[in-house]
């Protein structure tokens, strides 16, 4: 007597699709890759909706105009997620090189969101305007919380941080009329440190340049010496010499992030390949200082040295005249 066998289709669609609905990204793309069955269950815009509901909830706190953005998407949250959660490729082109500006995003939506221990801490949505002379020719800095506006548009969650070093972050930055995404986060911190006015813990998140030769988008987050809890959060971006790039300038890099391609696949190997690049970056950088300070210190040997043969050969010349 034959036994009967059970496969995934006799499952009610519903029962899967729940099921569907719990796996984070990754998991949900590999499980939509096993059958056509699967794949067909997958693509279902609500289970996509759902994860990016939860993977990011500044989405959901903030919904306003990206209620009628992401959708808008090719493939709806899909093609969201599908832009937003792997790492981008920072190209090791000239940070300076800002390209044709009528092609640059007319305006920047930053979906901000940190984690402690997986737990949800902040939430943020911002819109920066990006066409105005003052953005172009000014550092590019945007702060999702600023320690002299406590009336900030953030939500925030009483968790007692009590280990910064743990906090997870997630920063991503749409284009609303390109239509595009991109997460200019290492999720992981690459660095903390405690700066040595304030005494507050520094936890920075950077994506750099493969060879470390270009610029660096970072992430800086401040936390208070007492409890860890989250005080300041910025985004900024500095070429290779550590110099904070204009407005005009830090467009051209996210867009080219934007548009190019995206890698990883969210096993965490991405987090760890991110530190690595922030550390050779800070080590040429270092290596750059390094050698413009003995260049320089050579130039004044040599002024001092045709200044002191000077003074010589005038003394020479008053003596024996």
């Amino acid at each position: 007597m034959a036994l009967a066998t059970t496969t995934i289709e006799d499952l009610h669609p519903e029962l899967v699709e729940h099921t569907l609905r719990r796996l984070d990204g990754p998991t949900l793309a590999a499980a939509s890759c096993a059958t056509m069955h699967l794949r067909s269950l997958a693509r279902h815009r609500d289970v996509w909706r759902d994860l990016c509901l939860t993977t990011w909830p500044s989405i959901r706190h903030h919904p306003g105009r990206l209620q009628e953005i992401i959708p808008s998407f090719p493939d709806s949250h899909r093609s969201f997620f599908g832009e937003a959660y792997p790492f981008p490729f920072i190209s090791s082109r000239s940070a300076g090189d800002a390209g044709d500006d009528t092609r640059l995003p007319r305006e920047l939506i930053s979906a901000v969101d940190i984690y402690y221990r997986g737990v949800p801490v902040l939430s943020c949505v911002v819109e920066t305007e990006t066409e105005s002379q003052w953005f172009n020719g000014s550092p590019f800095r945007v702060d999702v919380l600023d320690r002299k506006d406590p009336d900030h548009h953030g939500v925030m969650e009483s968790v007692a941080v009590v280990a910064p070093g743990e906090l997870t972050l997630s920063w991503i930055v749409i284009d609303p009329e390109g239509r595009k995404a991109v997460n200019l986060s290492s999720r992981r911190p690459v660095a903390v440190d405690r700066h040595w006015y304030t005494g507050e813990t520094v936890v920075r998140y950077a994506m750099a340049s493969r060879d470390g030769s270009s610029a660096m988008i970072g992430v800086t987050v401040a936390c208070e010496e007492d409890g860890g809890h989250v005080r300041e959060v910025s985004l900024m971006l500095e070429d290779e010499d550590g110099i904070c790039l204009n407005g005009k300038e830090s467009l051209a890099v996210i867009k080219e992030a934007m548009e190019g391609v995206k890698i990883g696949r969210g096993r965490g190997e991405e987090e760890e390949e991110a530190k690595r690049r922030y550390e050779e970056h800070m080590k040429k950088r270092k290596e750059r200082k390094d050698r413009r300070a003995r260049s320089e210190t050579r130039i004044d040997t040599c002024c001092i040295a045709i200044g002191v043969s000077i003074f010589l050969a005038f003394m020479v010349l008053v003596v024996f005249r």
